[in-house]
C-alpha cells in the first residue's frame, strides 16, 4: 500500500486552511514564545509556510524570510496573500529539504509551525540532522507539535517534545523551552486538540581565547 507523502489533504483543503490560518493572527498563535524572538533583523526559515501569515509577519518586523512550502495549492495563493519582498518562497520539504540543501545559507531562526508530527520516525531523524546543519550558531528552533485525533485524509504521528528533544541531543541542540497548552479554535477545542511547543538552541561559537 502507497504511503501517504507527509503534506496529504492539504491540497484538497486548501481554500479553507487559507481562511482558516489567517483568522488567527501571528501574535496570537506564538504568544508563549514571542520573549524568543530575535529583536534585530535576523535570517528566518519557516518550513510549512502554509498561507504565509507567520512570514509575513516575520518580514514586518525586519526579518529575510525563506517560507517553504511543499503543497503549491496553498503556495501560489499564499504568494499573493502576501507579496512582501522580503519572503523567498520556496517548494520544498522536509526530511530532506532537497532544494535548500545545495545552498550554503543558514539561519537564525527556524519555525517549524505543525510540521513536524507529519514525518515519521526515521524522517523525523534525517530532517533533525537537516535543521541542525541549516541553523546557524546561536539559533533556535522552535516547533509547535499537534496532539489528538488525526483529521481526515492526513498523515500524522504522535510524537512527543521529549522525543524531540532527544533527537536533537546528539546535534549540540539543546532544549530551552518546553511547554503544553490547549488550542485556539472553536473546532480543535471540541476535539480534544493540545499542542506542545518546544524551543531547542544551537549553542554560540565560543571566541578563540576563550
Amino acid at each position: 500500500m502507497k504511503t501517504k507523502a507527509s503534506n496529504a489533504g492539504y491540497a484538497q483543503e486548501a481554500e479553507d486552511l487559507l481562511r482558516r490560518y489567517e483568522a488567527f493572527s501571528f501574535e496570537e498563535v506564538h504568544e508563549p514564545v514571542l520573549h524568543l524572538l530575535p529583536e534585530k533583523p535576523s535570517r528566518v526559515l519557516e518550513l510549512g509556510a502554509g498561507t504565509g501569515r507567520d512570514a509575513a509577519a516575520f518580514a514586518r518586523l525586519g526579518h529575510k524570510v525563506t517560507a517553504v512550502e511543499p503543497t503549491a495549492e496553498l503556495r501560489m495563493p499564499s504568494m499573493s496573500l502576501h507579496p512582501d519582498p522580503a519572503i523567498e518562497w520556496i517548494g520544498d520539504s522536509l526530511p530532506s529539504l532537497a532544494t535548500l540543501k545545495h545552498r550554503s545559507a543558514v539561519y537564525d531562526l527556524i519555525m517549524l509551525t505543525a510540521v513536524w508530527m507529519h514525518l515519521d520516525e526515521a524522517e523525523r531523524k534525517e530532517g533533525m540532522g537537516v535543521l541542525a546543519r541549516l541553523a546557524a550558531p546561536g539559533a533556535k528552533i522552535i516547533f509547535l507539535l499537534r496532539h489528538g485525533p488525526v483529521p481526515d485524509g492526513r498523515r500524522m504521528f504522535n510524537v512527543s517534545g521529549e522525543e524531540t528533544a532527544a533527537l536533537a541531543e546528539p546535534y549540540g541542540l539543546n532544549t530551552i523551552f518546553s511547554t503544553r497548552h490547549g488550542a485556539l479554535s472553536e473546532a480543535n477545542q471540541k476535539a480534544g486538540v493540545t499542542w506542545t511547543r518546544l524551543v531547542i538552541a544551537k549553542p554560540e561559537l565560543t571566541p578563540p581565547g576563550k
